[in-house]
Formats: C-alpha cells, sequence, structure tokens
C-alpha cells in the first residue's frame, strides 16, 4: 500500500458468518479494502484477528474501527439490542474494549423480536445502507446470506423480520450429508427452478424431496450440477413458502452476495414476484459510515 493510505480516517468492518471484510476508509470513500475467513472467536481472538487484518491502516493514535455483524452475546451486548420497530441504528454503538493502543473499537448492537422469537446483528447495517441512499424506502427487504432475512421496512423503520438458516443447512447437507457424494459444484437453473416450485406447493415434503436427490442421482445418473441445484432450489422454496406474507405483492429488494443474490432473483422471479437487486458491499459501507458519521455528531 502507498504512502498516501497507509493510514485510515476510520475503519469499516463487516464481520459476516463466513468471511470478515475491513476498508481503511477516507469519510464515505473506500481506499483499500482486505478480507478474512471468519472464524468463533472469544474476545482475546477477536481482537488478535483484527489487529492482523487492520496493521497496515494503524498508526500511533488511536484509529476508529466500526464493526458490524459481530454477535453481540459474546461481547455481553445483547441488552442493547433494540426492539422492533426500531430504526436499524436505534442502539446506538457500544464500546468494544480492546487491549492494543492503535484501536478504538466500536460494536454496532442488533435488532430483536420477542414473537416469533428473532435476532439481527450485521442486517442492521445492511439495511441501514439501503435507508440511506433510499429514505422512503418501503417495503421489505430480503438479505441473503448465511443466514437470510426478510424485513419488513416502513417509515425508516424495521417494522418485523424473519430469520431462516437455509444457506447453512444447504452447505452443510452439501459437505456433510447422505447428500455430499451427489453434490456437484456447477448449477443447472432448470433443475433450481423446478425445486423451487415444488417445495413452495409441498414443503410438508421437504426431507423427503431432499433424499430423492441422493436417490435420483444413484438411480437415474442425476448429475452433480443438478443435484446442487436442486438441493438449492428445495431448501430456498421452503423459505419461500414460509416467508410468503413478507414478499407476495410487496415491493422486494434483494441484498448478499453471489451466488445467492442470483438465486433468489431467480426464485422470487419464477413465482410471479417483481425483486429488485442490491449492492451488498454499498449497502454495508453506507450503513457503516451512517453509522460512524451519527457517533461523531454525538461525541462531545
Amino acid at each position: 500500500m502507498s504512502g498516501e493510505t497507509r493510514y485510515a480516517d476510520w475503519i469499516a468492518v463487516d464481520w459476516g458468518a463466513s468471511r470478515i471484510r475491513a476498508w481503511a476508509m477516507r469519510g464515505r470513500e473506500a481506499v483499500a479494502g482486505t478480507e478474512t475467513a471468519a472464524m468463533d472467536l472469544d474476545r482475546e481472538g477477536f481482537e488478535e484477528v483484527l489487529v492482523n487484518l487492520l496493521d497496515p491502516w494503524l498508526g500511533k493514535e488511536p484509529t476508529d474501527v466500526l464493526v458490524g455483524g459481530l454477535g453481540t452475546a459474546r461481547f455481553d451486548l445483547a441488552a442493547r439490542d433494540a426492539p422492533v420497530p426500531a430504526k436499524p441504528l436505534a442502539a446506538g454503538l457500544a464500546l468494544a474494549t480492546t487491549s492494543d493502543p492503535r484501536l478504538a473499537v466500536r460494536v454496532i448492537p442488533g435488532l430483536q423480536q420477542s414473537s416469533p422469537a428473532d435476532v439481527m446483528h450485521g442486517d442492521t447495517t445492511r439495511i441501514a445502507g439501503v435507508l440511506a441512499a433510499e429514505p422512503d424506502f418501503d417495503g421489505v427487504i430480503c438479505l441473503a446470506g448465511a443466514h437470510s432475512r426478510w424485513a419488513r421496512v416502513s417509515a425508516g423503520e424495521v417494522v418485523s423480520f424473519r430469520s431462516f438458516m437455509t444457506v447453512e443447512l444447504l452447505e452443510l447437507l452439501a459437505a456433510s450429508s447422505a447428500l455430499s457424494g451427489s453434490i456437484g459444484d456447477g448449477w443447472d437453473e432448470g433443475a433450481f427452478v423446478a425445486a423451487v416450485s415444488d417445495a413452495m406447493s409441498r414443503p410438508e415434503a421437504l426431507a423427503a424431496r431432499l433424499f430423492s436427490i441422493r436417490a435420483e442421482a444413484l438411480i437415474d445418473g442425476l448429475s452433480g450440477d443438478a443435484a446442487r441445484a436442486q438441493l438449492t432450489g428445495y431448501l430456498i422454496g421452503a423459505e419461500l413458502a414460509a416467508a410468503r406474507p413478507y414478499w407476495l405483492g410487496q415491493k422486494v429488494l434483494v441484498v448478499g452476495p453471489q451466488p445467492y443474490l442470483d438465486a433468489y432473483m431467480s426464485a422470487l422471479s419464477a413465482q410471479g414476484a417483481a425483486p429488485i437487486a442490491g449492492d451488498e458491499t454499498a449497502s454495508i459501507l453506507a450503513g457503516l459510515s451512517a453509522a460512524y458519521e451519527t457517533e461523531k455528531e454525538l461525541a462531545p
């Protein structure tokens, strides 16, 4: 990195379930970025990962580091999660104690819902970023990822939301279940769309449909690409069936990484919805920037 961009005004961190991304920020502009695989850590491990990841951007004086997505329970911040309905950044920021004097780390608490019981953390920054770009957004945001979420947003607030472990289940089943030997790395769009529709019409048959992937591979030579597409389609179709009140007849914005963004867009479109694709990185940076600027305005 050149001397011109070595030190950041502040650092934005998105601590996801599968990866940790960080950006050196000059105001609202990201001048450099880096990432590493996510891991389950305690407090001490959390600081070590941050230091290793951010070291090129740290000077002698403390640098503000804003972290979104980190589960609050490990840092005794669960009580800071704001109950919905609430603005995505309603809980403010929480100071995370660190020993390295170059770090001034603040964590964004999340949102919680009592009935049905649910919590979200990193997705609050994505929603805040959407609202920063479109303050009058009124509709549903589908946040695709390891844990997908459907959030009903109106008047700048998250009114309600529902979380699903769809992608995490997909990855577990593909890697370490009876299906693992049948799942390839490619894709079959036709098989995916058919599986989505099948799961939506009979979500109660999901477990049987999943085993049929293995049987079809053994009996009929189902390709690995089609098997992956079917597995993904059955799981996302079951999710769409459960989340129908969120997306049916609603304005739906889908935000998430590839290939999951395309999968949710395709599944919704096949059901007659008209989803809009959002830019995940832009939403994350806009949300973290909004939180940082609000914190600075409130600082004495």
